[in-house]
């Protein structure tokens, strides 16, 4: 079925009934007026049919059918109509007055068989269009749910025992020397963005809070890690009293410091997250080398940017700008408040 739409099958379909039921209903035509002036009726009122409805479908539907352009598509709608009437009457007036030599046939006499005809066509069109809309829409629904039953099952498939793990990690946090509050400091972190991951990144959406705290404690580990020739910075503003998928910004930032370059000086990594009305907004850069070449298509962010697609539909924002020696990427949420 999927395969059958793809290729306009419905639209085949539809346009063989209406073609041959237009057909049988002229036949007559043959006998008074010849098969030349019978085969251009039902070519020309077929194709004025043709026009009016995927100007509809393909124009009209798409950039005027939404609520604060509902006039505009009335009055565009009811112009296509009167194309078509002022065109058939037309043609009407030339095949039975000139070619028929009924000189009392009027231009309107027509007009209400015409528009009728127009109006019954074009629900049907509409009617076509949005069966195949629901069933694409269908498909689609089938698809995520099923790549989000297929996620959770590689999510249960890593998962460790968490028992065992925050044993083992208490365990080496009181083995290690009181006065080395590095190490300690390092330790607790990471054990509170395990205890984040496990516990409280079940649900569609969490504080963004939460999802901050987790990325400091990411960040500090970072800063652990590297050396002084390395800048390391995290801006965070106004970053509260809304929610967020979870881990859905950690990519990023796991790439820059994957990504960034390992000069005797000038290393740089720099995070800013905040939010200007209903947007959050987020933009990581870090310098790289100019051989690494563009670091966006690794894995981790295809994977991040089709979970994106499927989190927010037309309400986000992804670009990458990949410049000799660094890497910039910028990320626009809208923000849905209660």
């Amino acid at each position: 079925m999927e395969r059958f739409l793809k290729f306009g099958g419905d639209h085949i379909l539809f346009w063989i009934a209406t073609i041959s039921f237009h057909f049988y209903t002229r036949l007559d035509l043959i006998e008074r007026v010849g098969i030349g002036q019978f085969a251009g009726e039902v070519v020309i009122r077929n194709a004025l049919l043709a026009v009016i409805i995927y100007i509809n479908l393909l124009l009209l539907i798409p950039r005027f059918a939404q609520p604060k352009k509902w006039g505009a598509y009335v009055l565009f709608l009811f112009l296509t109509f009167a194309f078509y009437v002022f065109v058939k009457n037309a043609h009407d007036v030339y095949l039975y007055r000139h070619i028929m030599g009924d000189l009392g046939f009027g231009f309107f006499q027509n007009t209400f068989y015409n528009f009728s005809i127009a109006i019954f066509y074009m629900a049907f069109g509409v009617a076509l269009h949005l069966s195949r809309e629901w069933f694409v829409q269908r498909q689609l629904l089938r698809k995520i749910e099923l790549e989000r039953l297929n996620a959770e099952l590689e999510y249960l498939k890593a998962q460790i025992n968490p028992h065992f793990l925050f044993n083992s990690i208490n365990t080496i946090f009181f083995q290690i020397d009181r006065q080395n509050s590095v190490a300690r400091d390092a330790l607790s972190a990471f054990s509170d963005m395990l205890r984040y991951q496990l516990y409280e990144c079940n649900g569609y959406e969490i504080p963004v809070e939460k999802e901050v705290a987790y990325l400091k404690n990411y960040v500090n580990l970072q800063r652990h890690r590297l050396d002084d020739n390395y800048t390391i910075s995290l801006s965070v503003e106004n970053m509260r009293d809304f929610s967020i998928a979870p881990l859905v910004l950690i990519p990023f930032v796991e790439n820059a410091f994957k990504h960034v370059s390992h000069f005797p000086q000038g290393n740089e990594v720099r995070i800013e997250l905040r939010r200007t009305g209903n947007v959050f907004n987020m933009t990581v850069f870090n310098t790289c080398h100019a051989a690494t070449g563009v670091n966006g298509g690794g894995i981790g962010l295809k994977n991040v940017q089709r979970r994106l697609e499927l989190l927010y539909p037309n309400s986000h924002k992804l670009e990458y700008h990949n410049s000799p020696g660094s890497f910039h990427v910028n990320l626009e949420i809208a923000i849905v408040t209660a």
